[in-house]
């Protein structure tokens, strides 16, 4: 029997896991009040940021003694700020089982090259064993949602209650969409472009006190660029977490982060956004149970992210394949998808398994994904008859 072409495609098929949808029925006029042509020093810029900050806190559900910047380079110049300001102090354990934390275990022994580091890793689709991180005495560096292997920490149990060192948390694809564990994390950082769809270049640095003491009774021995220093004199530089940002920032990027979360509010707040993204992950979580040929990344379902949904090909037509053919035929399953205008950015990440990675953040419509599973069935068979036919 012919291989059938879906009847209907997604109305919106933005899947990419970053850039990520914008939220939905978003279109330009929600920029239209923009401090365009404004200084961000001005008081309407001042104003926009510290409401962008206070919005964040807000929506996020972070304590009221934390406090909360916007800093350049999106969430990767967050997570360095933090690493080369905090780190050193004491040793330090990496934790990573993606592409991303395991950037930041390089950042940490190459360009910094401590001294204590120990190392904790899992391959793609698994945990490491975090029964075995010292978060008591050490400082732990980790991501809580691994963006590029769709495994997340179920909680932040195995973080110390007792802890003397920090926990430094990349959160940039949980927040906004799984329930962050404040007490248990010291700096947590994020972009404006994952869960809320916003635009890109803007990251996020949530300090708790334990953390901006570290700031200022811990001097590191290597110097620090200017976009890096969140104090001045000995003291914090508390205008940074008024809104009175490092460098220019783009004023209409702001005005997109406040529609985003004004939208937030609007669904419900974060467990308006928690509700959204767990409903569109339950979609796909189905189409794995009804087809045999594809499954979940990660190992156990536990650990399944909410976002950044990573699946592989289990039929042994593609297993069999060498590594780089297997490679090809995900994305031959993909280019189908997108000449068909059905679905968009939708390859595993460059450095992971074949497979495929659907973002399902809070701003796509489970209806859209609804419409994307026989889309991804129909691409499947069109690539595997290719391969029968290459035989």
């Amino acid at each position: 029997m012919a291989n059938t072409i879906p009847a209907a495609r997604p109305r919106v098929p933005h899947f990419s896991s970053g850039p990520c949808a914008k939220r939905p029925g978003w279109t330009l006029k929600a920029l239209s009040d923009a401090a365009l042509g404004r200084s961000h020093r001005a008081k309407i810029g001042k104003d926009k940021l510290k409401l962008a900050i206070d919005l964040t806190r807000e929506v996020l559900q972070v304590p009221a003694d934390y406090r909360i910047g916007i800093v350049p380079a999106s969430d990767t110049g967050a997570v360095e700020m933090a690493l080369w300001s905090l780190l050193g102090a004491r040793g330090v354990d990496m934790v990573a089982w993606e592409s991303f934390g395991e950037g930041w275990v390089t950042d940490v022994t190459k360009q910094l090259k401590l001294a204590d580091v120990r190392t904790f890793t899992a391959p793609y689709g698994e945990l490491p064993n975090l029964k075995k991180v010292d978060s008591r005495t050490r400082d732990v560096v980790f991501t809580w949602n691994g963006t590029t292997s769709g495994v997340r920490v179920v909680d932040a149990s195995w973080i110390a209650e007792d802890r003397e060192g920090l926990t430094i948390c990349d959160a940039t694809s949980a927040a906004f969409a799984q329930r962050l564990d404040w007490p248990k994390l010291d700096v947590v950082t994020f972009s404006w472009q994952k869960v809320l769809g916003g635009e890109a270049a803007h990251g996020m640095i949530v300090l708790s006190p334990r953390a901006v003491e570290r700031l200022l009774t811990y001097k590191p021995a290597w110097p620090l660029p200017k976009i890096f220093r969140m104090t001045s004199g000995g003291k914090l530089s508390e205008g940074i977490f008024q809104g009175e940002t490092i460098n220019t920032p783009s004023m209409l990027a702001v005005e997109d982060y406040l529609d985003a979360l004004g939208w937030a509010k609007k669904v419900g707040g974060l467990d308006g956004l928690v509700k959204r993204a767990d409903a569109n992950a339950r979609v796909i979580a189905k189409f794995v149970r009804e087809n045999d040929w594809i499954d979940f990344l990660a190992v156990k379902p536990k650990t399944r992210s909410n976002t950044s949904v990573c699946l592989k090909f289990t039929d042994p037509a593609v297993t069999a394949l060498p590594a780089d053919a297997q490679a090809a035929f995900a994305k031959q399953v993909v280019s189908i998808i997108e000449k068909a205008g059905a679905g968009y950015d939708l390859g595993h990440y460059r450095d992971a398994p074949p497979g495929l990675r659907i973002w399902c953040g809070a701003t796509v419509q489970a209806r859209d994904l609804k419409a994307l599973m026989p889309w991804i069935a129909y691409a499947f068979a069109e690539a595997k008859a290719g391969l029968k036919k290459a035989a």
